[in-house]
């Protein structure tokens, strides 16, 4: 790919970014209901488990991640729903637009939103549940970003494959799950690694296989988004 395609991929992978973020702006739908359902989900699981010394690291990461689970594939959801409204999928795919910068654009799309949410939730659970975010924050956001890279790649592409499904989110939510099960595992086990005192240096394992796992649905994404929305 030449520069001046490249630029041209990153700028339409910008434009729908840029949509994307526009909508949400101005309707706020999806991090406010996503955002609203996380955190309630965090403080039943704050009131749900004991959460005496010791028992932090236990519970902190499951509440964490479930939450963030939940709302992902919720606004995941929404945000394919937003396409069908209107005919705007189609819109899309005959605007003169690389179908991997579709792709691109609304994954960053749902890790925006994904990120937005995590910016209430964890907050929410270190309050209710005592971890200090002053020592676990920045290791913390390390795991994040590699967890809600492989959730963007992931929805996006799967969505793409439901989207004009009848039964489309149960359908996206049966299938989402299980596939997202690897990168939300290392996600739960860094987390309370962390919890535990662990430095970031010694998660290297779990790192490792969340970025595998990101790489490999985001060249499933680029490779596949085309075939998949004109199909």
């Amino acid at each position: 790919m030449t520069f001046g395609k490249t630029k041209k991929w990153l700028f339409d992978a910008l434009v729908v970014l840029r949509k994307d973020l526009a909508i949400e702006t101005a309707t706020g739908e999806i991090v406010t209901t996503s955002g609203f359902f996380a955190v309630l989900v965090t403080v039943l699981g704050s009131l749900a488990f004991a959460t005496g010394p010791g028992q932090v690291s236990k519970v902190a990461p499951g509440v964490i991640w479930l939450a963030v689970t939940f709302a992902s594939v919720l606004g995941i959801a929404r945000t394919w729903h937003r396409e069908r409204e209107e005919h705007a999928l189609r819109g899309l795919v005959v605007a003169p637009v690389a179908r991997s910068a579709i792709f691109a654009g609304k994954a960053a799309g749902v890790f925006v939103f994904v990120l937005a949410v995590e910016l209430l939730v964890v907050p929410v659970a270190a309050f209710l549940l005592g971890f200090d975010l002053s020592v676990h924050g920045l290791s913390l956001a390390v795991v994040a970003l590699l967890a809600d890279i492989g959730v963007a790649a992931t929805g996006t592409l799967l969505g793409a494959m439901t989207v004009r499904s009848r039964a489309r989110d149960l359908v996206l939510a049966s299938v989402l799950l299980p596939l997202l099960a690897p990168t939300l595992g290392c996600a739960v086990g860094a987390t309370r690694e962390l919890f535990e005192g662990a430095p970031l240096t010694e998660l290297v394992d779990y790192l490792g296989l969340m970025g595998l796992f990101d790489l490999t649905f985001g060249a499933a994404g680029l490779g596949l988004f085309g075939w998949l929305v004109e199909g």
